[in-house]
């Protein structure tokens, strides 16, 4: 896809006193001009050491095997002739974790839950401003979700069991429900109880996306 720019792009000096919090980031967009804009603001403000543009899953999909580096992947919900959200099924079947935001024209309930549930970790709208970009970046780039616009009640850490927080603390150390089982002197079938109690406190469908919405809600450090 023809952009007018570089495929790559080297982060300016920095504006925001940002520098450089992520080493690289995919845009997988086919809008010339959204890109144009996005990836300036990033290079402006000194958001990513570099950025890479492309137009389709299929070449997201082989510019991430090329750069594994990739820190963080910006996603158009709605690509021309393909639905954006198809990356999170070549992402896991490749086995390639990398974060990725949704971005999209469209901001209905409907369609920021349906990023959140395929596994996104937060969601721009288009319409957004330089200002929200910023720290949208700097929040996911600490292992945080975004996602401004659901409405929800603040979680409180009385809403789970002293067992749960057990089980979500060693969850966040990355150790398996065996290694949690025996840590905790638990049967497997009562740790995946108390994972699927959490998982339904804190409204999300995954390991990963638990620990950062625990985190980002500081019911757990680190």
């Amino acid at each position: 896809m023809d952009t007018g720019m570089p495929g790559e792009a080297t982060a300016a000096s920095p504006s925001s006193g940002c520098s450089d919090l992520l080493p690289r980031i995919l845009i997988v967009d086919d809008h010339p001009f959204f890109l144009f804009g996005l990836t300036a603001i990033l290079e402006e403000e000194s958001l990513a050491g570099s950025v890479s543009c492309v137009g389709t899953i299929a070449e997201a999909v082989s510019d991430l095997q090329k750069s594994p580096e990739t820190s963080l992947v910006l996603l158009d919900l709605g690509l021309q002739g393909e639905a954006g959200l198809s990356l999170f099924a070549e992402l896991e079947r490749l086995g390639m974790p990398v974060p990725v935001v949704v971005i999209s024209s469209r901001e209905d309930e409907t369609s920021v839950r349906a990023a959140k549930s395929a596994g996104a970790v937060g969601f721009f709208p288009k319409s957004a401003d330089r200002r929200t970009l910023i720290t949208m970046i700097q929040r996911v780039s600490q292992g945080e979700l975004f996602y401004p616009s659901l409405q929800q009640p603040p979680i409180q850490a009385d809403g789970l069991t002293p067992r749960q927080l057990e089980v979500l603390t060693l969850l966040a150390q990355g150790l398996p429900n065996k290694r949690i089982c025996q840590t905790l002197n638990l049967t497997e079938h009562t740790v995946k109880t108390h994972l699927k109690a959490i998982f339904a406190h804190l409204g999300v469908h995954n390991r990963t996306e638990c620990v950062s919405e625990a985190r980002a809600l500081g019911l757990i450090s680190g």
